[in-house]
């Protein structure tokens, strides 16, 4: 079914139907992703402040068949919130559903709408002495109904998953314009098909997501975090099974990080500072939380694996500052990694022992073609690597276009090889598209249509993402 543009007219009699300042047109910031690969079109940006108002816009681009594209901050990196081509969306940011709603910390439990940030929604649980543990680079100005839309990973899904294991219930207003209320405070609910789960990580492909039930743990009273240099990532893969050895499911996160990394910042942000003078090849972020003695459990598994030879040197974080400056540098690797310019950037996931071999073989097949720096790090307690590829020191990334594509396959050939997926964290969003029609199974792909057709009949929901037209 063809779309049509979010004409003046159109907008005209939506503005009528919304309270004034409702709508505006479209600033660069909607138009543009961060790395500056992709850049969209549209026809307005629709502003809501209520469900009702998300409805209201939904209902009339499904009555004219004008595209819909959910905005939350701006921050993917698959092209999910940009329509490059075809018909001028209606931009709907959620940015100004920016409460939270509810917070119950006898239950766990805390109820945000979609535009609440997400660095805000976990300083309103530390307000009530919870955790809401979802951590990202982009939390500053990510927000909740993005990540979970993306279903966002982040630092600590080896200990409490990814957005998805963190809702408990969702409000949405689906393609139709129909409002589905479901934000439930139940942990057990078994009647019937799974909707919560059907829109997280479908990208606003099904709905918008307007609302979210999310899940709150404890605070840890003992938390102990640690740098430490690994001989090769094999040895980090044998240190983060003795890790959960040692510390069972306390171990919070477990980063991989290579000398490429530290290099980068240092040239681009030296005002970070660097845990060792000469960067390792290959060193691990270590955190771990526990009820008490998180800083022995650390000190058990550095004496056991340097035993054991898979640890040469490390750093047990002695202060609040110098956990801070740990994770300052785990957190500003991407952003030196877009200060040097990639030439491709991908986010990989392989099964646990398969990327030591991954990355031994994957590397080898790039020396072999162009001499490209590889920044290989990511999180390894969960398979997760973003593997980019960079020019040479002094070269320009732009030198490397007419094979960046191929490299890209390589790459995703080889992961798939070992039963991996060409994306972890970052979802499929435009950009990937082929590559879901590529490595998807059919019969999957095949379901996907026929939901998106049977909630979605005329196809306005962020059209060209996830699935191909």
């Amino acid at each position: 079914m063809s779309l049509h543009d979010a004409s003046p007219d159109f907008v005209q009699s939506l503005s009528e139907l919304l309270p004034e300042g409702a709508l505006r047109s479209p600033e660069p910031r909607y138009l543009e992703e961060p790395r500056g690969r992709s850049f969209g079109n549209g026809g307005v940006v629709a502003l809501p402040r209520s469900v009702e108002e998300v409805a209201t816009v939904v209902k009339a681009c499904h009555a004219a068949s004008v595209p819909v594209v959910p905005y939350g901050g701006g921050t993917g990196l698959v092209g999910g919130q940009l329509v490059e081509d075809g018909a001028k969306p209606v931009i709907l940011s959620l940015e100004r559903m920016n409460k939270v709603r509810d917070l119950r910390p006898l239950e766990n439990v805390m109820i945000a709408e979609a535009g609440v940030i997400l660095q805000d929604v976990q300083a309103a649980a530390e307000a009530a002495d919870r955790l809401f543990p979802l951590s990202l680079g982009a939390e500053g100005t990510a927000r909740i109904g993005g990540n979970l839309a993306t279903n966002a990973g982040g630092v600590n899904v080896l200990r409490y998953g990814n957005a998805r294991d963190l809702c408990l219930g969702l409000e949405a207003v689906l393609p139709t314009g129909e409002i589905w209320h479901g934000l439930t405070r139940l942990r057990k609910d078994n009647t019937g098909y799974d909707l919560r789960n059907l829109l997280v990580g479908a990208e606003g492909t099904l709905g918008v997501i307007t609302a979210a039930t999310l899940k709150l743990f404890a605070r840890p009273k003992s938390v102990a975090t640690a740098i430490v240099v690994v001989t090769d990532p094999a040895a980090a893969l044998r240190l983060l099974a003795m890790a959960r050895d040692i510390a069972g499911e306390s171990v919070s996160a477990f980063e991989l990080m290579h000398q490429n990394g530290m290099d980068f910042v240092a040239e681009t942000l030296p005002d970070v500072r660097l845990p060792f003078d000469t960067p390792p090849e290959w060193s691990v972020l270590i955190e771990v939380g526990t009820g008490s003695g998180a800083e022995d459990l650390l000190e058990e598994l550095f004496g056991e694996a340097l035993e054991e030879g898979l640890v040469a040197d490390g750093l047990i974080a002695q202060s609040a500052r110098q956990r801070d400056d740990f994770w300052n540098l785990r957190e500003h690797i991407p952003v030196a990694n877009k200060a040097i310019g990639s030439v491709a950037s991908h986010d990989i996931s392989l099964p646990l022992e398969a990327v030591p071999e991954f990355i031994t073989e994957m590397s080898a097949k790039i020396a072999a073609q162009c001499p490209l720096r590889i920044n290989c790090f990511g999180h390894l307690g969960d398979g997760n690597l973003h593997y980019n590829l960079f020019p040479p020191k002094g070269g320009d990334r732009h030198d490397y276009d007419d094979i960046r594509h191929d490299l890209s396959a390589q790459i995703y050939d080889l992961v798939h090889h070992y039963g991996g997926s060409f994306s972890a964290e970052h979802g499929v969003g435009r950009l990937k598209v082929g590559d879901l029609e590529k490595y998807g199974d059919p019969t999957r792909l095949a379901a996907m249509r026929a939901i998106k057709t049977a909630l979605d009949p005329k196809g306005i929901m962020n059209p060209g993402a996830v699935l191909a037209p």
